[in-house]
């Protein structure tokens, strides 16, 4: 945000940075929609690049569906286990971080700092025994064995903590005199209070598990329960030759995150009054 007190000249140059930085990386994703509107007759890589189709068709996007049956089903898995991830992310990890940001017992802190750590930890350290986790437990090609390692996270247990720790200690007395148990407490007067940083995580998780890729093709083995990464992965190999496809099918996996997006993001920002702080 510019400084009330920066003079005009200074503001100009930011802004104008900043949109240079914005269109420079808007260019990658003009360019793949561009590529999915072409049609046949256009050179998709001319030089220098044609970023608005001379002849727009939607007929790519039609194909898609036409060329690859399983596109649909690539969505439903996508859907199943991103809103499968999503909630448990959002009920578990607000679960561990109420007691880390309002109750007090002796280990709080080593546990959270604990639990913090394992964020510099690399997946890649941790997948090898995951794999062998989900052979265990027979979870190998399930929505389970995508969905179980992404229960919870420390990033969203850290997020939720710092949220709950900014709820005034009023509410909860309040509560507490009422009768209302702990678990009340957590569902009636915490979550209501916390809820822009509820639904950044479940926007910040949602993109993760949307947009997954690693996993899945390493826990998956039948294409029906391949998710969207996957299959456009699988669309990317049988149609090498026809770029215009794969892109088309790259724009349709975007839109559901770009939809999401735009409906949550007035949520985000938190407001003078809290639900959670009305009376």
């Amino acid at each position: 945000m510019v400084p009330a007190t920066a003079s005009p000249l200074k503001s100009l140059s930011l802004y104008l940075v900043l949109g240079s930085l914005a269109i420079v990386m808007l260019l990658p994703l003009l360019w793949l929609a561009s590529t999915a509107l072409k049609s046949p007759s256009e050179n998709i890589f001319a030089f220098p690049p044609q970023f608005f189709p001379q002849q727009p068709t939607l007929e790519n996007f039609k194909r898609v569906w036409e060329v690859e049956p399983l596109f649909g089903r690539y969505f439903f898995n996508s859907a199943i286990v991103a809103s499968l991830t999503v909630l448990f992310n959002v009920i578990l990890c607000s679960l561990a971080a109420y007691p880390l940001a309002r109750l007090d017992f002796r280990g709080r802190e080593l546990i959270f700092s604990l639990v913090v750590a394992t964020i510099m930890i690399p997946f890649q350290i941790i997948m090898i025994p995951l794999y062998i986790l989900m052979f265990k437990l027979g979870l190998l090609n399930s929505y389970g064995g995508v969905i179980l390692p992404s229960l919870a996270s420390a990033f969203g247990i850290f997020l939720m903590r710092q949220a709950f720790k900014g709820v005034p200690k009023e509410l909860e007395e309040a509560a507490r005199i009422d009768g209302c148990s702990e678990l009340g407490i957590w569902w009636h007067v915490m979550l209501p209070a916390v809820r822009p940083a509820t639904i950044t995580l479940a926007l910040f998780v949602f993109i993760g598990a949307w947009g997954d890729f690693l996993w899945p093709l390493i826990v998956l083995r039948d294409q029906e329960m391949y998710t969207l990464p996957l299959g456009v992965s699988t669309l990317a190999s049988s149609l090498s030759r026809d770029e215009r496809l794969v892109a088309a099918g790259s724009v349709l996996s975007i839109v559901p995150i770009v939809v999401v997006f735009l409906l949550l993001q007035r949520y985000i920002l938190p407001t003078q009054s809290s639900s959670g702080l009305k009376g």
